[in-house]
């Protein structure tokens, strides 16, 4: 079981911050009651640390919930905000959100929903917590520079350090495969950093991207005059990177022709340049990368089998990001960070709404599109939060209703009825806004006959006060959900 979090309740009505009080310490947490935005301020400013969690209502007689939020956030940015209300509006939410609220609730509580939303904002506060140990800077891998960073604690990355950290001392070859975007270069960085080479030079060059005539000059260097506009001398990258790590991103670009040179240069460590006559000797160690099969690119004799085996003595495969969805939040929360403070913001957060469509998506360019989808995202924000239409149109989707296959069950498990309310709830909200409130035209959008809709309002304790015309019999086309406050 996770640690009690230390919870702040501010409401102006003592039985509703007693009725959350009993809610709270019955899950197992520290709660403190303010009546108030004043006593509220006085226990944020007292705390020797930041409280986890508030659980505020909107409409006090001395101030409104979203001084609250200020003020909690004001102290940390990692404190999650739940703010409660029987004043609700779509304004209102908007406004608390991009004020940095976790979640809009609006009463009479469902206390079912209102546990569910405590439990999903602690876990992001835990996820908060811990980003630092998620970055990892774990026995000696330490990744400098480049445009991202190795973090997860699933399985599959995390086996993938450990390999990565065994095979950081030894000089022979690595080879790192795996789709676009998952991170080869970062990790072979972090091996160049990790070794006994890490004073030297760490040299990258992208394969596909040189002219096939031209690999040899680029790879072992040329003379002046060996060839037309070869105006003087040059090393060449293996020279180099003597001394350090040369990166054969894409080897499995390498022309045919060429790679009888390579593997000598891998066997004898010499090179030979373009037009010389001699060759040097060079202590260049090599990591290769590829999204290509080479072991089937050798069947189909396009890749010269001795290479494959002098490339292939260590071998290091990353998972692509649907295989370790877990590490999502953490990666997500990483790049909001980075990102937010390069745009100068004191701090962006995702709506739910946005945070479960970015947690949906199969991420098919992995760690690389995800890294777009959240810089995008944080540019085109307003204010503090994140929404929907921030987001890449591709993350959209149908309604950013998960597949099946996309759903993971937390190792530590959910309650399975409250987590598909929350669902319900969220997707008849949506519907309703977008019917701008009449109800008959919200049913429609979810294939529901009026008397189904209405049954689940009742259920899920949206159904408001209100007696509208056509409930008796399900019809009511001019139904306007006038009981939105």
């Amino acid at each position: 079981m996770s640690a009690p979090a230390r919870i702040l309740v501010v409401d102006d009505e003592a039985s509703l911050r007693q009725m959350m009080d009993v809610l709270l310490r019955r899950m197992g947490h520290e709660v403190e009651q303010a009546s108030g935005v004043r006593e509220a301020r006085e226990h944020l400013e007292a705390a020797t640390t930041p409280f986890d969690l508030v659980v505020t209502d909107l409409m006090m007689a001395d101030g409104t919930g979203l001084d609250v939020i200020d003020l909690a956030r004001g102290i940390s940015t990692e404190t999650q905000v739940l703010v409660v209300t029987a004043h609700g509006s779509v304004e209102t939410a908007v406004d608390a959100m991009r004020r940095g609220a976790y979640c809009y609730l609006e009463k009479p509580l469902s206390m079912s929903e209102a546990r569910a939303q405590v439990e999903k904002a602690l876990e992001k506060r835990s996820l908060m917590k811990d980003n630092v140990s998620l970055r990892i800077i774990t026995r000696g891998l330490t990744p400098e520079g480049g445009s991202g960073s190795l973090i997860g604690r699933s399985g599959a990355f995390q086996a993938a350090m450990e390999f990565a950290r065994r095979a950081a001392p030894n000089r022979a070859s690595v080879l790192i495969t795996g789709e676009s975007g998952t991170g080869k270069e970062l990790f072979a960085r972090a091996i160049h950093t990790a070794s006994d080479r890490s004073a030297g030079p760490f040299v990258v060059v992208n394969c596909g991207a040189i002219p096939a005539d031209l690999v040899e000059s680029e790879l072992f260097g040329h003379e002046k005059g060996s060839y037309t506009g070869a105006s003087s001398r040059t090393l060449g990258l293996f020279r180099q990177a003597d001394g350090g790590t040369l990166v054969l991103d894409e080897v499995g670009e390498v022309p045919l022709p060429l790679q009888v040179k390579l593997l000598r240069a891998l066997q004898e460590r010499k090179v030979r340049p373009v037009g010389g006559t001699a060759e040097i000797a060079v202590d260049t160690r090599i990591v290769a990368a590829t999204n290509r099969d080479l072991a089937q690119m050798v069947k189909d004799k396009i890749f010269r089998e001795d290479l494959y085996y002098r490339l292939n003595v260590l071998r290091l495969h990353l998972p692509p990001l649907r295989e370790r969805r877990e590490d999502l939040p953490a990666l997500i929360e990483h790049f909001r960070s980075r990102f937010a403070a390069e745009n100068g913001r004191a701090f962006v957060s995702f709506s739910p709404e946005a945070l479960r469509l970015m947690l949906a998506h199969p991420w098919p360019g992995n760690v690389r599109e995800l890294e777009n989808a959240v810089e995008r995202a944080v540019t085109l924000s307003q204010g503090a939060t994140v929404i929907r239409d921030d987001l890449p149109p591709e993350l959209l989707g149908s309604a950013g209703i998960p597949r099946p296959g996309d759903l993971l069950l937390p190792p530590e498990g959910l309650q399975l009825e409250a987590t598909l309310d929350d669902i319900e709830r969220s997707l008849i909200r949506q519907a309703l806004d977008r019917a701008k409130g009449v109800r008959t035209h919200a049913a429609t959008h979810l294939g529901l006959t009026f008397r189904s809709f209405r049954y689940r309002l009742q259920k899920l304790g949206m159904a408001g006060g209100d007696t509208v015309p056509g409930d008796a019999d399900g019809e009511g086309e001019g139904d306007e959900t006038r009981g939105r406050r």
